[in-house]
C-alpha cells in the first residue's frame, strides 16, 4: 500500500448487509459476470466482519480493520495507525498517525469523497453524520437509500459527476456505501411483493442489480488513473436462519462475508 498510496485512486465499496453464501453461490453460478471479470480467480475471498451492523463496521473499517480472512491470522492489514505491539502491522501496510485512515489520505493530498446509502450516512441527525463527516466531500439523498429501487444507479451518477468535477492532478479516495442489499430488497426479484417481504432470493436479486451496473461505477473511478479497488460486506443478515432474522446477531450468517480487492486499469 505504500507504493500505492499517492500513486493511484482509491475505491472502497461496501455492499452493505451482503452474504458471504449468496455471493459466493451467484458467482460461482455466472450469475455476476461483471463483478467476476474482477473477482480475483472469479470468485470471492471469505472474511470475517469487524462488526454485525452498519454503524459498528464501518467504524473498524475507516480505522484500517477491514474484514478479516477466515483463517488463523495474524493477517497484515492494508492500512494501520501507528501503535506499539500491533501484530498486523507489516511492512507493507500503509502506517498513519490519524485516527482513521480516511483523514490520513486527506493528509497526503486524497480527495475523499463518501456516498452514503443507508441510514447511517443520511446526515439527518447527529448520529446519521458521524460516518460522512470524516470525509472531505459526502452525499445523500433520499435516492440513495433503501428505500429506492434505483438507489445504486443514482449512486452512480452522483460518482460521475465527483469524478468529472475534480481536477485531474488530485487523487481521490471515493467510498461508497451500497443499499441496495438492505431490506427492503423485495422490490428487486420480478414478481416478489410488498407483501411476501424479504427473503433470500430477493437478497440474491438485489446482488444481480447491482451486478447490472457496477461496470459503470469501475469506469468512472478508473477513468483518470488507474484504481485500486476493494469491494466487500460490512456485515451479512439473517433470513430465519437458525431461527433469527436480521443483524446486529451473533450468526453465521452475519459474520461471514465476501470481500475482494483489484486493480481498475486506467479506462479512458
Amino acid at each position: 500500500m505504500n507504493e500505492v498510496i499517492g500513486r493511484d485512486d482509491i475505491l472502497l465499496v461496501t455492499l452493505d448487509t451482503l452474504r458471504f453464501d449468496v455471493a459466493a453461490e451467484l458467482a460461482a453460478a455466472g450469475r455476476l459476470p461483471n463483478l467476476a471479470r474482477y473477482l480475483p480467480g472469479g470468485g470471492w475471498e471469505k472474511r470475517h466482519a469487524p462488526g454485525s451492523f452498519t454503524y459498528a463496521s464501518h467504524q473498524a473499517i475507516f480505522a484500517g480493520f477491514l474484514p478479516t480472512p477466515a483463517s488463523q491470522g495474524p493477517h497484515p492489514r492494508l492500512f494501520a495507525a501507528r501503535f506499539e505491539g500491533s501484530e498486523t502491522t507489516a511492512g507493507r501496510t500503509f502506517v498513519y498517525d490519524t485516527p482513521d485512515f480516511v483523514s490520513a489520505l486527506a493528509g497526503v493530498g486524497y480527495h475523499t469523497v463518501c456516498l452514503g446509502g443507508v441510514g447511517f450516512f443520511n446526515k439527518r441527525g447527529p448520529m446519521g453524520s458521524v460516518l460522512p463527516g470524516l470525509f472531505e466531500e459526502s452525499h445523500w439523498e433520499a435516492e440513495f437509500s433503501v428505500a429506492s429501487p434505483t438507489s445504486f444507479e443514482a449512486q452512480i451518477v452522483r460518482a460521475e459527476e465527483v469524478v468529472a468535477a475534480l481536477p485531474a492532478e488530485r487523487r481521490l479516495f471515493l467510498f461508497v456505501n451500497v443499499s441496495a442489499l438492505h431490506q427492503p430488497n423485495w422490490f428487486h426479484l420480478p414478481g416478489a411483493t410488498r407483501e411476501a417481504g424479504d427473503s433470500r432470493e430477493t437478497h440474491a436479486a438485489a446482488l444481480e442489480y447491482v451486478d447490472r451496473h457496477i461496470g459503470r461505477l469501475f469506469a468512472a473511478a478508473s477513468s483518470r488513473r488507474r484504481c485500486f479497488a476493494i469491494v466487500c460486506s460490512d456485515h451479512g443478515t439473517a433470513y430465519g436462519d437458525g431461527g433469527f432474522t436480521g443483524h446486529r446477531l451473533g450468526h453465521e450468517a452475519v459474520w461471514t462475508v465476501p470481500y475482494a480487492q483489484f486493480f481498475l486499469e486506467r479506462s479512458a
